[in-house]
């Protein structure tokens, strides 16, 4: 059974099910390979406009994949190989997925059911929004089991997302918090009734999808950067080549056209 379940809708718009519902979706690196095969096949695919990432059965993704000792022995350093080079090429084949999230040409909505906590939890932060079933539960847990909670991402992107102070208060104490207070914090855009949560995530994607395509890959992309820039200037140099790229692509023409003729736009394809 694959690791994964790919749904292609109408419209460009795709659901990828992280589907380990026996371990609550743990990220196994036999799925970590496939999501990022996925993910890169959905990226260089020009009809694709949106992606929704979910979780089979009652999780979102509980994090990385507690082993058997066996497994351990199995998956574990080459003879003569050195062990911390061993981890850390594991720590690297993880996050090079949060990584290609956060870099594709289209928006990915995490639809959060269940438990996103440890790698799940950065798997869905490193998406561009997030929505949640009631049922939700965040947290950055490595902290609790011996380790640093700045891992695959987390250290980045929750300070952008909740604020320095309140990102530290929950990457030291590492508890675990519900849908609720995720909205409260400004961590999810919409907390719905379990069940619900993909057709929520659908819902805005269409909405997305309603734009340019070049329009939303720019917006995407230069909102990163500029989250980033060293200053001001730094983001309106951005800004200003991107938007002069795209009014050069003859979009803008198009958006006026369909306006004036009381129709959408004939959005040209990437």
């Amino acid at each position: 059974m694959s690791d994964l379940i790919v749904e292609r809708l109408e419209g460009g718009h795709v659901v990828v099910t992280l589907n380990r519902p026996q371990t609550l979706n743990a990220m196994a690196l036999s799925m970590v390979d496939e999501l990022h095969d996925v993910l890169v096949e959905l990226n260089r695919n020009p009809e694709v406009r949106t992606v929704v990432l979910t979780g089979a059965g009652r999780g979102f993704c509980s994090g990385a994949e507690i082993k058997s000792a066996e497994d351990a022995r199995r998956l574990g350093p080459r003879e003569g190989q050195n062990r911390v080079s061993h981890l850390l090429s594991q720590q690297e084949t993880i996050v090079r997925v949060h990584e290609l999230i956060h870099r594709m040409r289209v928006p990915v909505i995490a639809a959060v059911n269940g438990v996103a906590v440890g790698g799940g939890f950065s798997l869905s932060l490193a998406c561009d929004i997030r929505v949640a079933a009631r049922s939700a539960r965040f947290g950055a847990v490595f902290i609790r089991h011996g380790i640093s909670n700045a891992d695959m991402g987390t250290s980045y992107f929750l300070p952008r997302l909740v604020g320095a102070s309140r990102a530290a208060e929950l990457m030291l104490t590492g508890r675990v918090f519900d849908a609720d207070e995720a909205a409260s914090l400004g961590l999810v855009v919409d907390v719905v009734d379990d069940g619900d949560v993909v057709e929520r995530a659908l819902q805005i994607a269409r909405q997305i999808a309603e734009n340019s395509p070049l329009g939303v890959w720019m917006t995407k992309e230069t909102m990163w950067q500029t989250v980033d820039a060293p200053s001001l200037r730094h983001a309106f140099d951005i800004e200003n080549r991107t938007q002069i790229m795209c009014v050069g692509s003859g979009e803008l023409e198009r958006a006026f056209s369909g306006f004036a003729e009381r129709r959408r736009p004939d959005w040209a394809s990437l």
